[in-house]
């Protein structure tokens, strides 16, 4: 009897999910570990003929994965995700992982407005507005919990351009004070801030040696990280075993932000 009630705190079977930008990198990795735990999954992207790949895989290994073509930087496409995924759950969500993100990589003088439109659309406003809509779907759940991307450039300076990090930045405060006003709905909401993780949207810095040696010689850990073990994380915060957390941002970062003088050839 004690093992089944075990089981049950590291299982997501029965529980509904959404997860944004779900075709690739992150994401990607986020459906496959929420579903193999038992959730049942609903995603999105922007691009229609990855998105579909992605499910004709998930349906061959078993998942069950639905999934909508959607621009979350675009207001009326989240309004529509957001009943879509209500009448596919019938009103009810237990997880929602806001996971898509843009950068654009520019000195602070040179980002036009539109930059700044773009950025902050896709990254932070997507993420807040979604948060409104999805309130009454995980509230309905009786056990909800939001999990936020981050990134550790809301947290510390990185080269990522001045836009990513101050959407990042607002994430995490989002994280601190949402957890707090909505505690009474029984919703938990926690953030992870990966550092260099290997996605397509780090592909084209990934192929600069000096850069990757220059990050991994002040991370810790020494090397990149896979978007596999920033889902698991994920998948953590989400099951019944964390039920007690909430308000965390959580860095997966092989330890680069917490290095402030340690170097690669320290003798100790």
């Amino acid at each position: 009897m004690e093992e089944k009630k075990t089981d049950k705190r590291w299982s997501l079977q029965g529980m509904t999910a959404l997860v944004t930008g779900g075709s690739k990198g992150i994401g990607y990795a986020t459906v496959e570990e929420l579903a193999g735990l038992g959730a049942v999954v609903h995603t999105c992207a922007r691009n229609e003929t990855e998105l579909n790949q992605a499910l004709e895989k998930w349906t061959a290994s078993g998942f069950r994965v639905t999934g909508s073509v959607c621009d979350v930087s675009v207001r009326e496409q989240r309004e529509k995700l957001m009943v879509e995924v209500s009448n596919i759950f019938n009103g009810k969500l237990n997880i929602f992982v806001s996971n898509v993100g843009t950068s654009i990589l520019k000195p602070t003088t040179e980002y036009t407005a539109e930059d700044y439109s773009f950025v902050m659309a896709t990254n932070f406003e997507s993420c807040y507005h979604l948060c409104q809509l999805a309130h009454p779907l995980l509230k309905a759940s009786g056990q909800g919990s939001i999990v936020f991307i981050s990134s550790v450039a809301g947290l510390s300076g990185f080269l990522s351009g001045t836009l990513y990090s101050a959407s990042k930045g607002a994430m995490n405060q989002l994280t601190k004070t949402l957890a707090c006003e909505w505690a009474k709905d029984n919703i938990r909401i926690n953030t992870i801030a990966p550092g260099f993780i290997r996605t397509p949207l780090v592909e084209e810095a990934l192929k600069v040696e000096q850069y990757v040696q220059a990050f991994c010689s002040r991370t810790p850990l020494r090397r990149i990280g896979e978007a596999s073990e920033v889902s698991s994380m994920v998948a953590y915060f989400c099951l019944p075993a964390a039920s007690f957390i909430t308000g965390q941002v959580i860095c997966v970062d092989g330890g680069i932000t917490v290095n402030g003088f340690y170097p690669t050839d320290s003798p100790f």
